[in-house]
């Protein structure tokens, strides 16, 4: 299952997106990291390796319903040096 693990202090939530073992807990020993994720940004930040996640999905991994919703949104642009004005 790919899901988040929550990280962070008390109220300053932060995630790691995981690859893990339904049954395990959810900070439990991941298999794999496979991004992560800051609500607390404006806008969310979230950092993806997405050719893992393809892998780990074409291997039977079932995503969790927040992490389908933040993997179907498209990939950020890299921003450019030179257009700031």
């Amino acid at each position: 299952m790919i899901r988040l693990a929550r990280r962070g202090a008390r109220k300053q939530p932060h995630y790691r997106i995981v690859v893990i073992e339904k049954a395990r807990a959810r900070n439990g020993r991941p298999v794999e990291v496979v991004g992560t994720y800051n609500p607390r940004t404006n806008p969310a930040s979230v950092e993806l390796k997405r050719d893992r996640v393809e892998y780990w999905v074409s291997k039977g991994a079932q995503m969790s319903e927040r992490v389908n919703k933040l993997f179907s949104k498209p990939a950020p642009a890299p921003a450019s040096a030179g257009s700031a004005a």
